[in-house]
């Protein structure tokens, strides 16, 4: 690989555990005056000025992939293959990494390739993702346009989307009437009224405080809303709530609800659309 100028990247970072920090980093590096000062440079650039003489043992799992991230760099490689290296840290620090692997590879200017399962990785990380499956590329795009126009049913359901209705099934009538009313996404509107199939991600649904039919005195029922579910369980999750609700012709689908809301299980709930997490797929 050093022949053709790539670098690489694995899940577990594979540091040199008989040499500190700046002697992984600076591994690749030509020995003389300047190594120092690349090596400074890159652990600046990774989060972690002034660990050059840190016993990799005592690193963290995250601190560990900044250097490993460091090291991959510090040749300056044409391209960079990066195999899942967030894949064993934990959600929260995933996350955090995902943004700062970005910001690295734009500063530094490095091409890459990310290899990874997790789609918020990639959103979050790449300017163009590419869905394979089968070992086939089915769909490439950016992330953008990725979500909005997924290429088939099969992608959809790789990047979450958790239900399908054919636009023209006559169960699917509260769903046309409720894109009819919904604010937002002409484009979606116009291209579900000449049919296809309409592809809703969690949280396509979205249920208004106090919108249960048996609401008491004063609270909103959102009963002008054409869509009804059937809630079967509520979920308190980091600042929302979700809530699994049986709608008839749609099936089981999970609809965003403010923080703190509920409703016992058997409750009916009217429903309306947020477009931003629908998308139509060929039919």
């Amino acid at each position: 690989m050093h022949r053709r100028g790539f670098g690489l990247l694995f899940q577990d970072g594979q540091l040199f555990a008989h040499r500190d920090v700046a002697g992984n980093v600076g591994y690749g590096l030509p020995r003389g005056p300047e190594r120092a000062p690349q090596v400074a440079r890159l652990l600046e650039l990774v989060g972690l000025p002034g660990s050059q003489r840190r016993d990799v043992a005592t690193l963290s799992g995250g601190e560990r992939q900044r250097v490993a991230l460091a090291r991959s760099l510090a040749p300056r490689p044409r391209l960079l293959l990066l195999d899942e290296p967030l894949s064993a840290l934990d959600r929260a620090l995933r996350d955090r990494l995902a943004t700062d692997l970005r910001a690295v590879l734009e500063t530094t200017g490095t091409t890459a390739v990310f290899v990874t399962h997790d789609q918020d990785e990639a959103f979050a990380v790449a300017d163009e993702v590419a869905v394979m499956a089968a070992g086939r590329i089915a769909q490439i795009d950016t992330p953008a346009r990725l979500w909005r126009a997924p290429a088939s049913e099969e992608v959809a359901r790789f990047l979450g989307y958790e239900a399908f209705v054919a636009v023209d099934d006559p169960a699917a009538a509260p769903l046309r009437a409720a894109l009819d009313g919904a604010v937002g996404d002409r484009a979606v509107r116009d291209r579900a009224s000449a049919g296809g199939v309409v592809a809703l991600a969690p949280g396509a649904l979205v249920v208004h405080d106090g919108a249960h039919e048996d609401a008491p005195a004063g609270g909103s029922r959102a009963t002008d809303s054409p869509l009804v579910g059937t809630v079967r369980r509520v979920h308190a999750r980091r600042g929302r709530t979700e809530v699994d609700v049986e709608v008839p012709g749609l099936g089981a689908l999970t609809a965003r609800a403010p923080v703190g809301w509920w409703a016992e299980p058997g409750g009916r709930v009217h429903l309306t659309i947020d477009p931003t997490a629908l998308a139509l797929v060929p039919s």
